[in-house]
């Protein structure tokens, strides 16, 4: 969501506690709107709405966990959705690419799993072993508030230094998943992850799209195949 949201989101959060009779003070809209800012204010209201209608759950007023958990699933369903991701990019993007996720935590999971170009190239008869470790490794930062992590998982490709001495720009890396997001992973993380820095995953991932308009401009999977 957007600054200009909140106003409406303030609505939203007090009347769906008050169908359950209860009150909303300050310090809850703080908390609901630090835990839901990063969603839409529409996929918000429709998690509320099938929150009320569930016929277990929504006999008790919604927590922030509730529509989180509405919205994004468990850290077992996310780290199932990251490990696809990660699966698909390594045959259609490949380890001579750099890439940008949209999710901080694959980028924290791969750097220490030895990087880009070494998960790529996971013996095929060893994937299931390799989704184990990532997805054991993607829960635990998952778990977490605040880690590091780079900024882009290089590729094995010529440093950036060999392009410049040509007068050419290094090669800009492929986003993977949505785009507004993995801009946010680009600008938030480090060179490495040692050189990454702390954040709040909550914050980063609801920051304002218009505070990367000064980045590179990413490419898209589907831009790098054109």
């Amino acid at each position: 969501m957007r600054l200009e949201d909140l106003t409406n989101f303030r609505s939203l959060v007090t009347d769906a506690l008050a169908y359950y009779g209860k009150d909303c003070t300050p310090f809850v809209l703080n908390v609901w709107w630090a835990g839901c800012s990063r969603f839409d204010y529409e996929q918000v209201e429709k998690a509320l709405q099938k929150h009320a209608m569930d016929a277990q759950r929504g006999q008790f007023a919604p927590r922030v966990a509730d529509i989180v958990r509405l919205l994004e699933g468990t850290h077992t369903d996310r780290a199932a959705m990251a490990w696809s991701k990660v699966h698909t990019a390594m045959s259609d993007v490949g380890a001579y690419t750099d890439v940008v996720f949209d999710d901080p935590a694959i980028h924290a999971v791969v750097e220490d799993m030895g990087g880009w170009p070494k998960v790529c190239r996971w013996p095929l008869g060893e994937l299931s072993y390799l989704q184990h470790r990532f997805s054991e490794a993607y829960r635990s930062y998952a778990a977490q508030e605040q880690y590091q992590f780079p900024a882009r998982l290089g590729g094995e490709r010529c440093a950036d230094i060999e392009f410049e001495r040509k007068g050419l720009p290094p090669p800009m890396p492929v986003l993977v998943g949505d785009p507004r997001r993995a801009q946010e992973v680009y600008r938030l993380g480090g060179a490495s992850s040692a050189a990454g820095v702390g954040y709040t995953v909550m914050q980063a991932l609801s920051l304002d799209a218009g505070l990367v308009k000064a980045l590179p401009k990413l490419v898209s999977p589907e831009a790098a195949d054109d």
